[in-house]
């Protein structure tokens, strides 16, 4: 028996654990290290880290990619990939989207974990196709939840939707951690049995199921597990690889793991580790086992990024009232998985209605899902809070892509010369404002280092 595994120190734990504020500083040195562990691949970009690279860490987040790439030759790096919403939080149009996969798998990326916030495959089309004429492996994303119309079927229906696309592997995707191991274990012999496509299986330690789950999934057949080092693991990360490594090798699994490599890694972090305690990065609150996480559903990113957002406002008392609200908004939505960006999306609104008021203030995120734009909502939403947004509208009922027009050509020229490649075109795109700050600052050093040398040369 075989079972790889995905470490998400670089990506999911870090984005988890401290808000994806982990610079490339602080990881370069072990990378060599990564490459030698044994891991099926490394989960290295993607998901939130494109923002935190531009908006915290004054880093190219393509720069970043292609040092790992560089660093990392024998590994399989993967990516998260949020479909039609790249990894920004609106839908872009098609030509950002196959240019963005384009560019992805040029600069590094083998394995494209794709997925859609409502599991709605109308928007994962074009990332799929695009990814897959670029030579990578489509991971087909399903986003796990519990819920009065997510049923063991519904899951099942969507890997087969993934299958006919092309998706060359299966990815059931626990973001909140909620997942239980009898849930597992049947999720993915029937996924496994319906679709006989490899299976990764994805979850957080949030609630104290994810070992367990882990093992069941195994049992059941699972090819590949998402664990995180163990001083990055736990609370809202990834349970531990060396625990796995450990567990699933006694009973008769091959892990393909170094485990004097891993201990190497695991050395190496928890200096950086200490440092974020230190500054309070790392809350001690996200390291915590939430069981109320079974109720509310919150991923482990979103909840450290509502953590950090109510202290900011003085208000972290109000984050167990805030909590108690998200079911309420997840409802009234048409029950759609916490993942990004709904899970930001009714995060913000949970807080705004606990603050001000039920739907006193509604975002523009908001509005706009009501009104189709995000996909097809799961459930039934609130006929009261349709009344609210749409009047006597309707919403729309194809795919919102098909209505924007093509960003590339126009964004290019918006930036001129500041933009040096494709790369800094589609940074623009997904974050105008935070990408043309970075590019200015950029060309500021450049004119500075070229004003400096022609001086010494001619001193």
């Amino acid at each position: 028996m075989q079972i790889r595994f995905t470490e998400t120190v670089l990506r999911d734990a870090n984005q988890s654990l401290i808000a994806t504020r982990m610079p490339f500083e602080k990881m370069e040195k072990i990378l060599p290290a990564l490459d030698k562990a044994g891991y099926g691949s490394l989960e290295c970009w993607g998901g939130a880290t494109f923002d935190s690279c531009l908006r915290y860490l004054g880093e190219d987040p393509w720069e970043r990619l292609r040092k790992i790439r560089a660093a990392c030759p024998n590994t399989k790096l993967q990516m998260l990939l949020r479909g039609q919403n790249l990894l920004g939080y609106k839908h872009y149009p098609d030509d950002a989207v196959e240019l963005f996969v384009k560019k992805s798998v040029e600069n590094g990326v083998d394995v494209l974990r794709i997925f859609d916030a409502l599991n709605d495959l109308r928007n994962v089309e074009t990332a799929t196709r695009a990814a897959l004429a670029a030579g990578a492996e489509v991971q087909g994303t399903i986003c796990y939840t519990m819920s009065p119309i997510h049923n063991l079927a519904s899951f099942v229906e969507t890997a087969k939707g993934w299958k006919a696309l092309g998706a060359q592997t299966i990815c059931i995707k626990d973001m909140a951690g909620i997942m239980s191991p009898k849930q597992a274990y049947e999720i993915v012999k029937a996924v496994k049995e319906a679709v006989k496509l490899p299976v990764s299986v994805h979850t957080h330690a949030t609630t104290g199921l994810a070992f367990m789950t882990y093992l069941k999934a195994a049992e059941a057949g699972a090819d590949v597990i998402d664990t995180a080092i163990s001083c990055f693991s736990g609370g809202t990360a990834q349970p531990a690889t060396e625990t796995l490594n450990y567990v699933l090798r006694e009973y008769g699994f091959d892990t393909g793991l170094d485990a004097a490599v891993l201990k190497e890694i695991n050395d190496f972090f928890k200096v950086y580790r200490a440092e974020c305690l230190a500054d309070g990065l790392l809350n001690p609150i996200v390291m915590a086992t939430d069981t109320d996480a079974l109720t509310y559903q919150i991923p482990g990113g979103m909840l450290s990024n509502l953590v950090a957002q109510l202290t900011a406002q003085g208000k972290l008392d109000r984050l167990d009232d805030v909590l108690r609200e998200v079911p309420n908004v997840r409802k009234d939505l048409g029950y759609p998985p916490l993942v990004t960006p709904m899970s930001q999306m009714v995060g913000v609104q949970a807080t705004a209605n606990v603050l001000f008021g039920r739907y006193k203030n509604i975002s523009k995120e908001i509005k706009a899902y009501v009104k189709g734009e995000y996909g097809r909502a799961p459930g039934e939403i609130s006929e009261e809070l349709k009344k609210m947004i749409l009047g006597d509208g309707q919403p729309l009922t194809g795919r919102f892509a098909d209505t924007l027009a093509p960003i590339v050509e126009t964004a290019r020229k918006e930036l001129g010369d500041l933009a040096k490649s494709d790369e800094d075109v589609l940074s623009y795109i997904a974050f105008p404002t935070l990408a043309q700050a970075f590019f200015e600052a950029r060309e500021e050093k450049r004119k500075k280092t070229v004003k400096y040398t022609i001086v010494a040369t001619e001193e």
